[in-house]
């Protein structure tokens, strides 16, 4: 298979290409900044399998998008056969502490760019009448928490994008899955967006030393033997890849701790759905 996976020079993106071409695959590894900033981390991902091309692509940006989707498509004769979209970045802090165009870069990577990938190889896939979109959402695109609601927005975001698009192309023969980790230790939080809310401490209290406690349960958590592996989630995108198209189910929870929940928000929500969708005479 043809796989196109955004965001791919280091963390779940990383793992997951490597992963698809020791498995045959030929993978298009996007990232952007591929012959600057990221130059090193392409090299080094090139030469773990002669499978992975390096693609550059800024998914914030509608003509780097278009440009390297194009490209791939040029190298594969119009045959786009996955979509895995990685890219993405982490946020945490009191929402009264972030700015307004924080949050408007926040949501141009997670959302804005998961829509712009979709849009770009759609058209391909259409033509096939096959394929499959992976969406990397998160256990918080399901259930908020306090300091994390900037963050758990964009990926409600990508879970509400998912759940349409799902429907509205599988009559083209075209999956889409959500898939939903927990905190891996990977490095999205030394990337993240942290509001300052030094100044709102005196009135946020112990809500602002929320962030804080949370880093370094996690630390302590991934320092530990029951340390979670990435390696799962790449693992997971790859089963998804390998099941039968029409086969693959709507979510896919990674979290051996604390995933439970969301399994079961998961299991209730979509009996919700269907009886919503019955309402609405579009069963």
């Amino acid at each position: 298979m043809n796989i196109v996976i955004t965001g791919s020079n280091s963390g779940f993106g990383r793992l997951t290409a490597t992963t698809l071409a020791q498995a045959g695959h030929t993978v298009f590894a996007t990232m952007r900044s591929a012959a600057t900033k990221n130059a090193q981390a392409a090299e080094a991902l090139k030469a773990t399998s002669p499978n992975i091309r390096v693609v550059e692509v800024d998914v914030t940006d509608d003509g780097s998008v278009s440009r390297g989707v194009d490209a791939i498509a040029q190298q594969t004769d119009g045959a786009i056969d996955v979509l895995v979209n990685n890219a993405g970045r982490f946020s945490m802090g009191v929402q009264e502490a972030f700015d307004i165009d924080a949050l408007r870069s926040l949501f141009e990577t997670n959302v804005f760019g998961t829509a712009r990938m979709n849009r770009a190889v759609l058209p391909f896939m259409r033509k096939q009448r096959s394929g499959l979109i992976v969406a990397l959402s998160s256990i918080l695109g399901r259930i908020s928490l306090p300091t994390a609601g900037t963050y758990a927005a964009t990926k409600f975001a990508v879970e509400a994008l998912g759940d349409a698009l799902r429907d509205e192309v599988q009559g083209l023969g075209i999956d889409v899955v959500l898939v939903e980790p927990g905190a891996f230790p990977t490095n999205v939080g030394s990337n993240g967006l942290y509001a300052d809310a030094s100044h709102l401490a005196a009135d946020y209290g112990p809500v602002a030393e929320l962030p804080q406690k949370m880093g370094d349960g996690l630390a302590q958590l991934f320092g530990g033997p029951m340390a979670p592996d990435p390696q799962d989630v790449a693992d997971a995108i790859a089963t998804l890849v390998s099941t039968p198209a029409g086969k693959r189910p709507a979510r896919v929870v990674v979290d051996k701790l604390s995933g439970d929940p969301i399994r079961a928000v998961n299991e209730t929500y979509a009996r919700q759905y269907r009886a919503l969708c019955e309402a609405f005479g579009i069963a």
